[in-house]
């Protein structure tokens, strides 16, 4: 009886869609622990622990900590401490469950190279996790309700605070490739808000406050962190396009005339669905180029991959402090 109440309150909380992708998702990271569990047994057992679901680990500032897969495996999958963020390279995670998409029946699946098209669940030191190492972008031909859908759906598995991370082109003039720049505030003017349509009630209401999206104390983290770690931080608002087109240079002056630093096609609208669900949100991005009409040259994808990779080391170092002290 209590499994037909769970089902009803999945359906009714969200579309169809989402909750099997949940219970798939739980399904999958369930049949993980069962297989891992029966390879310990022949193997004679776990050495490491006596209790079979729980595992110890060392990091490489020599640090201890306890992993504890029923936090990850649960019937609820109780994540309420869980931190949610994106990055396509990130390797601080010292353990971890990988799904992907294509594993997942029906889940929008990345088309751009170089996106890797999973979910890690695991822990980064000690603060649980989930990475989506790759993200759907509305220029891929999905609507906006299925670009947001991963979003929604972490925050349904538990998430309650979100790192939002992306390459965008610089629009202020101080910027400079390579600079990394905290999201104080976003424009969506010019993509599709992904809370048009009928309104989901149980997600979040249906006129939701913006005042706020980018919450301020983890704005004092992220500057915090930068400190320590000795990199430079730009701050600044971000502008989403649609893409996949590169903005105009007429388009990037309108973007600074209306007050914006740094221009993408993604993130702002997986903030705003967040923000709808209450979550508490930050965002970093990593300028890998000046925007059109600043620069001179033309801009192609191979210079924002190259530049990427040439900041990746002080990235993650600054989204791992970032992470662990959200």
């Amino acid at each position: 009886m209590e499994e037909e109440q769970d089902l009803y309150w999945g359906m009714h909380f969200c579309n169809s869609r989402m909750f099997k992708t949940i219970a798939r998702i739980q399904m999958y990271l369930a049949e993980q622990k069962e297989e891992k569990g029966k390879k310990r047994e022949q193997k004679g057992g776990d050495n490491v622990s006596e209790e079979k679901h729980i595992k110890y680990y060392m990091t490489e500032h020599g640090q201890i900590f306890k992993f504890d897969r029923t936090k990850f495996i649960s019937c609820e999958l109780d994540l309420q401490n869980m931190v949610w963020f994106q990055n396509q390279d990130f390797t601080g995670i010292y353990f971890g469950e990988y799904i992907k998409y294509t594993e997942i029946e029906g889940f929008p699946v990345s088309t751009v190279k170089g996106h890797k098209g999973r979910f890690v669940f695991g822990y980064v030191e000690d603060t649980p996790v989930v990475i989506m190492q790759g993200r759907v972008h509305y220029y891929e031909g999905y609507a906006m309700s299925d670009v947001v859908l991963p979003t929604r759906l972490m925050g349904m598995l538990g998430a309650k605070k979100i790192l939002l991370t992306n390459a965008a082109g610089g629009a202020n003039p101080s910027y400079k490739p390579g600079d990394f720049m905290m999201i104080t505030d976003h424009i969506t003017t010019g993509v599709p808000s992904p809370l048009i349509g009928p309104n989901m009630d149980e997600l979040g209401t249906r006129f939701p406050d913006m005042s706020e999206v980018y919450s301020r104390r983890l704005q004092d983290v992220i500057r915090k962190c930068a400190k320590e770690c000795d990199i430079k931080l730009q701050e600044g608002v971000y502008v989403q396009f649609t893409g996949p087109n590169y903005e105009t240079p007429a388009e990037v002056r309108l973007a600074q005339r209306w007050g914006g630093d740094a221009v993408g096609m993604s993130t702002a609208c997986e903030a705003m669905a967040a923000r709808h669900m209450g979550m508490e949100i930050c965002g970093i991005s990593c300028i890998t180029n000046m925007a059109a009409g600043i620069s001179q040259k033309e801009l192609n994808h191979k210079e924002v991959q190259e530049t990427a990779d040439r900041v990746a080391k002080s990235f993650k170092e600054l989204v791992t402090k970032v992470v662990v002290n959200m």
